[in-house]
């Protein structure tokens, strides 16, 4: 019998977050069944698979097929039925939302078939922490192309031909960016990897690095080669320990092969990079900020000129590019600079990677050509609205993004289109919206992020951002005037236009968005209504006394003890005591308890 069981690979995601859900026990489960039953099949540990919702995630090959949610005690039944009998556990496909269908390979999912891997095409194929992997996919090769065959000059006109622009926000070519370091004066000159990923909800670079670190090095080793560069430093936050255990790992087996150090490829090129783990602050995320902490100083932006190309780490040329920027040149050499362009758009080449969450069907990490529209990633890739709610909006970009309606969901997602809008693509994170997001208390809430992380060096800023808070909490406990409402859009723009960085520089984005296409809900919150029923100060919990059962649940979780009446009887809410938790709400089970909003002010 055994004779016949087939050799089979396992693709288990090890990612972060399926390791969160008990991916490490799966593994060990499936490894010791394994073992026991002598099987010919092996376990490969890799990185991100972009589903994360439906994580943890395996690809059985050759078979191709998919399991999803995978739990500990599933690896008996996929040993037994699948690995020895031959036979699909249906249980642990993918099911169609609205069909219902079980569908057993990956690229008929919905989430993916629209999606372009060029970042991500080794993600969940290979084990980030084993060279061998990555050099079986030719990794290396487009380094020792580089060095051994093209001048940088040469590599310069590459990047040119190629559109690629910075994938780390604001979308400046690349070709550029390396052509101003490789022309500044020195002998020494530095390269750095932006790893510091601070936006919520964003996990690209994180990902990227716990997928597929190779990448990132073998980009960092052309871009050093370039513009004469022997040492690089990559920049990652202290809270990603996954991404530094692979990306440690990965340094190492590249020095040890010879990829990093000295005389790499035989030629008289030396490049070594140095990992350097940042505390956390949002504020280094900024180039001039990142350079502060590398050199030991306070995270602290300063003015520019003198740009990092020509005045940098301590004093000497430095060349700063993101992750994903880093990740795509590789593919661009192996490939050509046309195929990279002819995938994107008129000004912008390949691929951007999104972390597309919020209220959404399919949540993950999303790449898709530039250029694509809004529509697609959010209903054909993001399967649309959960509960047939209505779409309402995108925020993109993070605290330093801005908010875009549905009336531009056909617009295509690309540097241009967007900063017209009152966004920015910022580093990819996208979240969906729906008719239950109160655009004032979302604009509150990336406001107090950012307020905290205001690194207080420039007035208008550190002061500027806290004014705006003030404004916006009083509006948004229905303590506002119109008066408050044109002081914070004048303030925001005041921030907006006189602050040091790219933190203060963009934290009015959300506010401003929210008062260019919502600011009827502005004036709402002003005369004490909130149309979504969100914010605690302008709302009220109520019980319909037809659909109460009298079960008694809620008023046994409530704090204050405000739910009162007798068992199998209506029960009644004092205002005065309720101090709006919600848990009577979410803990009913017959829908008897609602919200309202009727001018609580």
């Amino acid at each position: 019998m055994k004779d016949k069981i087939k050799e089979r690979t396992i693709y288990l995601c090890r990612s972060t977050g399926c390791n969160s859900s008990q991916a490490r026990e799966i593994q060990e489960e499936l490894e010791d069944l394994i073992q026991k039953q002598e099987l010919n099949v092996k376990i490969k540990k890799t990185g991100c698979h972009g589903f994360c919702q439906m994580g943890p995630i395996m690809v059985i090959q050759p078979d191709n097929v998919l399991y999803v949610q995978v739990k500990p005690r599933d690896a008996e039944q996929i040993v037994k039925n699948h690995l020895i009998n031959n036979k699909v556990v249906e249980a642990l496909l993918y099911k169609d939302p609205k069909t219902g269908e079980s569908i057993k390979n990956m690229e008929d999912v919905q989430f993916y078939y629209k999606q372009k891997p060029i970042i991500k095409e080794f993600f969940g194929k290979i084990d980030p922490e084993n060279i061998e992997d990555y050099l079986g996919v030719k990794g290396y090769k487009s380094a020792e192309k580089v060095i051994k065959e093209l001048s940088p000059n040469e590599v310069i006109d590459i990047l040119k031909i190629s559109k690629l622009r910075g994938r780390g926000g604001a979308g400046f070519p690349t070709f550029l960016k390396w052509t101003f370091a490789k022309n500044a004066k020195g002998p020494i000159k530095y390269i750095v990897c932006n790893g510091d990923e601070g936006d919520p909800g964003a996990f690209m670079d994180r990902s990227t690095l716990e997928s597929d670190p190779h990448s990132v090095i073998e980009g960092m080793i052309i871009a050093a080669y370039t513009i004469g560069a022997n040492q690089g430093f990559i920049y990652l936050r202290a809270e990603y320990p996954l991404a530094i255990q692979r990306l440690e790992i990965a340094l190492e087996q590249a020095e040890e092969r010879g990829f990093l150090g000295k005389n790499i490829f035989d030629s008289n090129f030396n490049f070594n990079i140095e990992l350097k783990k940042g505390a956390g602050a949002f504020v280094c995320g900024e180039e001039t900020a990142l350079m502060a902490s590398i050199e030991g100083e306070r995270g602290m932006p300063r003015p520019r000129p003198p740009f990092p190309a020509n005045s940098g780490l301590w004093g000497k040329s430095t060349n700063i590019n993101n992750v994903k920027t880093y990740a795509s040149i590789p593919k661009i050499i192996a490939n050509g600079a046309d195929w990279f362009a002819n995938i994107g758009t008129e000004e912008s080449g390949g691929t951007i990677i999104i972390a597309l969450t919020g209220k959404i069907n399919n949540s993950g990490l999303v790449e898709i050509p530039i250029g694509t529209t809004i529509r697609t990633v959010v209903y054909d890739i993001g399967g649309g609205i959960p509960g047939g709610k209505k779409f309402k909006a995108i925020q993109i970009g993070g605290p330093s993004g801005g908010c875009i309606p549905r009336q531009f969901l056909d617009t295509p997602l690309d540097y241009s289109n967007l900063t017209a809008l009152g966004a920015i693509m910022g580093s990819g994170g996208l979240i969906v919206l729906d008719e239950s997001t109160c655009m004032v208390e979302l604009a509150h809430f990336f406001i107090t992020f950012t307020q905290k992380e205001s690194c207080g060096k420039c007035t208008p800023c550190s002061v500027g951002t806290h004014k705006m808070l003030t404004l916006l909490t009083k509006i948004k406990n229905g303590k506002g005037t119109m008066e408050d409402l044109e002081k914070l859009e004048q303030l925001a723009h005041l921030v907006k236009k006189s602050s040091l960085c790219g933190l203060g520089q963009t934290a009015p984005n959300p506010v401003l968005t929210t008062l260019k296409y919502f600011r009827d809900e502005y004036i709402a919150h002003i005369n004490g209504y909130c149309p979504a029923l969100v914010c605690d100060s302008l709302i009220e919990y109520k019980i319909d006394a037809e659909k109460c059962k009298g079960c008694g649940l809620c008023a046994k979780n409530c704090p204050q003890n405000a739910i009162q009446g007798e068992r199998k009887q209506p029960h009644e809410i004092n205002p005065d005591l309720c101090v709006r938790c919600g848990l009577c709400y979410s803990s009913c089970n017959f829908g008897a308890i609602y919200k309202v909003s009727e001018g609580c002010k």
